[in-house]
């Protein structure tokens, strides 16, 4: 039987609009599959005894092996009965004729979705690394082309992407010759869909649709009562179970690198590779490597303390796309805090902010309640409106700052926290080859094309290490839809290039963008480490790093990277830009905004014993807002001469 085995077995979802109706298929408790309700299967469970059903939803409880995998059910040796058999029969190469039937709106829409062609990732390296001038899209994994006839410029849409190009270190570096393509061909694009990924603890997985609806464990061992698989071998999924209440460590599977999305929201970021503590044997670590990662255990995003999956609040559309092709991860996500927690003047409408209904989402006994995918379980969603009218004297006095919720992502304030990788150095080994994440070998079951073992020998071997890592007081700056937003490095590249020969035809080069940055690029994120407490005020209003100026302690030349600034700087004090950002509108503070931002901190060393925002409101109407240093000291002068005449 092939690598990925029957275990892959799968139909997409959503059958007859019995979404929830799916159960969980994630625990020990699954139905067993009974031969006798689909005697066309015999043959297979003649081997495959104790296999548990697909699913209990009508219609897809009752589909045969044969449906799904083909094969031959009459086969008497296990070669004849798998021959021509579909291993994952959800393979976005063979699923047009397999999940797609049912599905085919669903299949054609995740095939042109961020998930699909990691548009994103790929136009935001070649961006910084030099290779294009744009920050859109140009290419993706696998050339695609969207067909509909609607193409919405307006929302960031585009109409086809190209295949990635392979990079020939024979030639001249250029755009469409760039080691760039190369390092995202041999190290990051690992997790599109048309791959299985990483087989390593922490990472297995299946590639198209059985990626997300067919959970595996972090060790990759079957669960289930199936005799013929074993339960020690690696990559099988925990059950054979499709599932749409996908848990969060299976979205981890893949969230675990980039903007680290998914490790952030368990409250875990990866060390500097200590592997502390000790364990209870002589001489070895204690730390659990995910991911080929040990990891620190910080504070969690709230929504997962209270047993939030990440279904909860990203839709079917975030995850499956709209039916269009989107250069950036912002422009194909409909979700927004807002859209829950509702804004200073009115309660959430229990939609997305593109105006589809939020269905696990509704209004009981006057409060706006979150039902669980999970589970059913209810959670009430806290209300901005009510927090400005009831909250803590702190609270109600940062939401009733009016720039504070107009120019603010909520997440700026919330997320006391994000994983900061500073200085992503890359190593390009010319001398040896390696696998390619989107170069697959021709094989005799299509579907096993994308699993890590059929990978082409056609890009070269990388080593990949960094400077230093924080997760304290993350960088602030303006993102692509104008709001003050946390920035992380994203990646902050600086690469050397090893010839066949042994030396280095480049060494630590820092690319400079086609906008004359440099290409160690700092991004804004919603890093997903939501915390019911805020940042300090200080923490924004008086703190050089926060503003993009960075400690200004790291020596960075003397650590080997030739720019002229620290990597955690990514603008001066007159307001310039240092470092890229790969999203069209994010960028640094200018200097007006700093000046503005740290002046606050002035204010707030004498004015937090009185945050009660009408207060002020009254004193700026006798005396007028003071905008400079000097109106506020003609201010202050003026109270205390006045004072003293008093006296």
């Amino acid at each position: 039987m092939g690598r990925k085995g029957f275990l892959y077995v799968f139909i997409l979802l959503f059958l007859s609009g019995v979404l929830l109706l799916m159960d969980e298929g994630i625990t020990t408790g699954v139905m067993k599959y009974p031969a006798a309700d689909n005697p066309k299967d015999a043959g297979c469970l003649k081997c495959h005894r104790g296999i548990e059903r697909i699913s209990d939803v009508p219609g897809m409880a009752n589909l045969t092996c044969v449906q799904c995998h083909r094969g031959n059910p009459k086969g008497r040796t296990a070669e004849a009965a798998h021959k021509g058999m579909y291993a994952n029969p959800s393979d976005y190469r063979v699923v047009d004729k397999t999940c797609g039937k049912c599905h085919a709106d669903i299949v054609e829409r995740s095939k042109k979705s961020i998930h699909a062609t990691m548009a994103g990732m790929i136009s935001g390296t070649r961006y910084t690394w030099g290779a294009q001038k744009t920050k859109n899209a140009i290419y993706a994994t696998y050339a695609v082309v969207d067909r509909d006839g609607d193409v919405p410029t307006e929302k960031g849409a585009v109409k086809a992407l190209k295949q990635l190009p392979m990079y020939d270190p024979s030639k001249p570096i250029s755009e469409t010759n760039s080691p760039a393509d190369d390092y995202l061909r041999n190290q990051c694009l690992r997790c599109h869909l048309w791959s299985s990924g990483h087989e390593r603890t922490g990472d297995y997985r299946a590639s198209g649709c059985a990626a997300c609806h067919i959970i595996y464990s972090d060790n990759g061992t079957y669960e289930g009562g199936d005799r013929a698989i074993s339960k020690k071998q690696k990559d099988r999924p925990r059950f054979h179970r499709i599932t749409t209440k996908i848990p969060p460590f299976q979205c981890i599977h893949c969230h675990n690198r980039g903007g680290r999305t998914g490790v952030s929201y368990i409250g875990t970021m990866e060390s500097d590779g200590y592997g502390s503590p000790w364990s209870d044997k002589a001489g070895k670590k204690g730390g659990k490597k995910l991911h080929g990662k040990y990891y620190n255990h910080l504070t969690a995003d709230i929504h997962y303390q209270k047993g939030m999956l990440c279904i909860d609040c990203h839709t079917e559309q975030d995850l499956h796309g709209d039916g269009n092709i989107y250069s950036k991860k912002e422009q194909a996500v409909e979700i927004e805090c807002e859209d829950c927690h509702g804004t200073t003047k009115s309660y959430s409408k229990l939609m997305t902010s593109w105006g589809n209904p939020l269905r696990n989402l509704k209004k009981i006994g006057g409060k706006i309640v979150l039902i669980s995918k999970k589970d059913g379980r209810q959670l009430v969603v806290p209300q901005v409106k009510d927090i400005l009218k009831n909250g803590s004297v702190l609270a109600r006095t940062a939401m009733g700052i009016s720039t504070h919720m107009e120019k603010m992502e909520c997440y700026a304030c919330h997320a006391r926290w994000a994983p900061q990788c500073y200085g992503c150095h890359a190593q390009q080994d010319l001398s040896k080859r390696s696998s390619d994440w989107i170069d697959t070998r021709k094989v005799a079951d299509p579907s096993k094309a994308g699993i890590k073992a059929n990978r082409g020998k056609t890009a070269y071997t990388w080593h990949e290490t960094r400077s230093y890592l924080r997760w304290e007081s993350p960088v602030l700056g303006i993102n692509a839809e104008g709001k003050v937003s946390p920035f992380i490095p994203g990646c902050q590249a600086i690469f050397t290039q090893i010839g066949p020969d042994g030396k280095a035809r480049l060494h630590n080069k820092v690319f400079m963008t086609a906008d004359g940055t440099y290409g160690i690029a700092t991004n804004p994120i919603q890093p997903h480490t939501i915390s019911k407490e805020s940042r300090t005020c200080e923490d924004c209003h008086a703190n050089r790093k926060a503003l993009g100026l960075g400690s200004g302690i790291y020596n960075t030349k003397a650590n080997g990277v030739d720019v002229p600034f620290e990597l955690e700087r990514i603008v001066d004090e007159q307001g310039r830009q240092l470092q890229a950002t790969s999203h069209y509108g994010a960028r640094p503070f200018n200097k007006e905004e700093m000046q503005r931002i740290m002046r606050v901190n002035v204010c707030i060393s004498c004015h937090q014993y009185t945050r009660d925002p009408s207060i002020w409101k009254k004193v700026t109407t006798v005396t007028g807002f003071a905008k400079t240093d000097k109106m506020h000291q003609d201010i202050l002068k003026g109270i205390l001469e006045r004072d003293t005449k008093l006296r």
